[in-house]
């Protein structure tokens, strides 16, 4: 009993707590340190962000590209300004244990976050491998529209119709893309037929000298008319020729090159056929002739019926 009475609560206290004040003391010079090493990453991560902005490459190197090369040194810097951080405010934790628990965190997270890292990583190719600008207009897997942005996970591509849809990375560097705007001039083609009774070789040529008055076309490329198959009532010329690459500038030459040739055709007197149906009765027909046809026209044809 006397042992229980001779405890002191209040001596016990104090011990603990000026423990505790002397860890306190005793972690000042690290914790100073540790705040001086975070300041410098500060002023390092904004260093970089300077030097980024200023650096004469950016002229030759896309803007996305830039931003995404400027975003992974400053995470670098962060990173490694943390881990020095860590280690001089507690001395236990060795550079070693802070690495194994990186390590572990990082496969945690890749595994938890795959699809997110496969677009990064497509995304990264994607700027690296310049496959495309912003500004072009490209195709992949049914999306058609032009590139208004591409980001380190997705892109963003602008349809013709105004719509915004935006495509995972990885989807662009998985499939097919058909960059429509690679080149400045694009071929189209138009198939036109003539009926069986004209002369093939005055219908390419009236044909062709449609296609040269129009405007929208290049004048710098080829136009070629070839006669191509006989169709069920027509012969068919496939047109080709040469205009801008966008979509606007292909349905501009399209309007005008359909109407040229409308119009030389029709000029020229050569029938452009609708097609013909021929009808086969199992019973003969008698043709009545007695009364003009419904309205009196005279020219009308007489009407027929079935025996």
């Amino acid at each position: 009993m006397r042992d229980l009475v001779d405890i002191e609560p209040v001596a016990i206290i104090a011990d603990q707590i000026g423990g505790i004040l002397q860890s306190m003391v005793a972690f000042i010079p690290q914790g100073l340190a540790a705040l001086l090493v975070l300041l410098v990453t500060w002023i390092a991560a904004k260093l970089v962000g300077i030097l980024f902005a200023k650096f004469p490459f950016r002229s030759r190197v896309r803007p996305s590209l830039v931003e995404v090369l400027r975003t992974l040194v400053t995470i670098a810097v962060w990173m490694l300004g943390l881990l020095i951080a860590a280690v001089l405010a507690m001395p236990n934790l060795t550079p070693t244990k802070v690495l194994a628990g990186l390590g572990l965190g990082s496969l945690a997270i890749g595994l938890a976050f795959k699809d997110i890292f496969e677009n990064f990583i497509a995304g990264l190719m994607i700027l690296l491998r310049d496959p495309m600008r912003l500004g072009d207009y490209i195709e992949c897997e049914g999306i058609e529209g032009r590139v208004q942005k591409i980001t380190i996970r997705d892109s963003y591509i602008r349809r013709t119709d105004g719509q915004l849809v935006m495509v995972p990375n990885a989807m662009l560097f998985k499939n097919p893309v058909f960059v429509k705007t690679d080149l400045e001039e694009r071929r189209m083609t138009l198939i036109c037929g003539v009926a069986y009774g004209e002369n093939v070789d005055a219908a390419r040529e009236v044909i062709t000298q449609a296609v040269q008055s129009v405007d929208a076309v290049s004048d710098t490329l080829p136009i070629q008319v070839f006669a191509r198959e006989f169709n069920s009532s027509s012969i068919d010329f496939e047109i080709t020729w040469w205009t801008g690459s966008r979509p606007i500038d292909e349905r501009v030459s399209r309007d005008k090159v359909i109407a040229a040739v409308k119009h030389a055709l029709d000029a020229a007197g050569i029938e452009i056929p609708f097609p013909y149906r021929t009808l086969t009765f199992k019973e003969d027909l008698r043709i009545r002739a007695d009364a003009p046809a419904s309205g009196g026209n005279p020219e009308a044809p007489p009407s027929v019926e079935s025996s």
